[in-house]
């Protein structure tokens, strides 16, 4: 069932990235980055990493998608009236596979938490570590050791991405 699960979300999170790419409109592509970030979310989930799936829903899917919503707000990139996301029969398929997909992962959480728990292998070692330093602590030891410079590169990129969509809409009006 998780092998199914895994397909599901990574066929959602290619779709996605795919239509982040050949969207027509901005706020289309943002809905299809919303996609491909919470079916990583999804991943997150069947891999056991419950707080990651939630950082990522948080502060991704949340809170830096609102920041882009602004950002293609605030550059008012003109009025182009063609429908990006089709209705009909495409909004009819894309409720069904929404609706298996939940179903599937509510089943996976409920009978896979018994299934996970006897199988020994490679993930005792993360299990230890739980233990020992919580989930949160897991995390933040390599974040703020050993991979702090990639996260504050990141975070001045987001910065100098905002400054510069704030720039270029200064100059436009």
């Amino acid at each position: 069932m998780a092998d199914i699960l895994f397909f599901i979300f990574a066929a959602v999170a290619v779709g996605g990235a795919v239509g982040v790419v050949i969207g027509r409109s901005p706020v289309a592509s943002l809905l299809f980055m919303i996609a491909c970030l919470a079916s990583t979310a999804g991943i997150f989930v069947l891999l056991e990493a419950h707080f990651l799936a939630a950082v990522q829903i948080i502060v991704y899917a949340g809170a830096i998608m609102v920041l882009f919503l602004f950002v293609i707000m605030l550059l008012n990139l003109g009025h182009d009236y063609r429908r990006d996301i089709r209705g009909g029969l495409a909004m009819l398929v894309g409720f069904g596979v929404t609706g298996a997909m939940g179903g599937l992962l509510a089943r996976q959480l409920t009978d896979g938490g018994r299934a996970l728990a006897t199988n020994l292998g490679p993930g005792d070692a993360i299990d230890a570590a739980l233990l020992e330093y919580g989930a949160v602590g897991v995390i933040a030891q390599p974040l703020f050791t050993e991979y702090l410079v990639p996260f504050e590169l990141t975070g001045i990129l987001l910065l100098v991405a905002i400054v510069g969509a704030i720039v270029l809409s200064k100059k436009a009006s």
